[in-house]
């Protein structure tokens, strides 16, 4: 269970992590889906850092070692990519490397569930998913789910949320019209981004490649918060100039490249809803 205390964050702050970010331009080691990949290497580019997708467990060891972190994506399992996932998420803790899970999809079939479960024991850094992935991952009733795309809201699933943080010792990024972050203690709310994005394929993976981007250079829970205000400011600014879901990938791309902290000011907020001392 977590008892760290976290200063306030700002949206200065976001702004800080992304200078740091692209400074650093850290590696990001993609174990994700086939769906995802194209959008998430490009959205890691735009924002500043550099992708590559990895998953074969004959590999894992060596390319997690020359990686600045890790994300591992569940969409699209095969016992194949399952043993890569084990392999590189024990070599990213062994070599203290943070690494984010992404639970996909999580609830819809036994198998998905019990290797996401699995995988939530197994030491991230950061764990990212919509309300039904993160309620069904924490065990709590009601959770919903259809497919991979979510039925309950963000708020509907904060004391999953935090009830997983302390379970897991992660920090649990919750996503939807107001994204949460949590350590089990604080609860920090993030707002941004649009309604067109959940129409648009692997927006979501993306973004969990970004975090790990974030995670790289600043703590689990600072990361999580500033990769949150980061995309969704951009989604935010990228909506603006489309019609509809079908360009937006990118526009977000191009949003992410030219972001600044003026960005980040209009789009995005960041705030402290909750802190419990335990």
């Amino acid at each position: 269970m977590s008892t760290t205390q976290h200063r306030h964050l700002t949206v200065a702050d976001a702004a800080s992590a992304l200078a740091a970010m692209r400074a650093a331009r850290p590696l990001v080691q993609n174990i994700t889906n086939y769906v995802a990949m194209t959008i998430s290497a490009n959205v890691l580019l735009a924002v500043g850092a550099s992708p590559a997708m990895v998953h074969a467990a004959e590999e894992v060891d060596e390319f997690v070692a020359i990686s600045s972190a890790l994300v591992i994506n569940i969409g699209t399992l095969s016992p194949q990519w399952i043993e890569g996932m084990r392999r590189a998420a024990k070599q990213a803790v062994a070599l203290g490397k943070p690494w984010v899970l992404d639970p996909v999809g999580c609830g819809a079939t036994k198998f998905r569930t019990d290797f996401a479960v699995e995988m939530s024991r197994a030491g991230p850094a950061i764990i990212r998913g919509n309300a039904s992935e993160i309620m069904s991952l924490a065990g709590a009733a009601g959770a919903g789910g259809k497919g991979v795309d979510s039925t309950a809201s963000s708020d509907a699933a904060l004391a999953a949320g935090k009830a997983l943080a302390r379970a897991s010792g992660a920090v649990v990024a919750i996503t939807g019209e107001t994204d949460y972050v949590t350590d089990g203690d604080t609860v920090v709310a993030v707002t941004g981004g649009s309604p067109l994005m959940p129409l648009s394929t692997a927006l979501g993976c993306a973004l969990s490649a970004t975090v790990a981007a974030f995670a790289a250079v600043r703590p689990p829970f600072e990361a999580a918060v500033a990769a949150l205000a980061v995309y969704g400011a951009a989604g935010a600014a990228a909506a603006a100039r489309v019609t509809g879901p079908g360009h937006l990938p990118a526009e977000l791309c191009d949003a992410l490249h030219a972001e600044d902290a003026g960005m980040l000011e209009r789009y995005a907020t960041i705030k402290t809803v909750e802190e419990v001392n335990v």
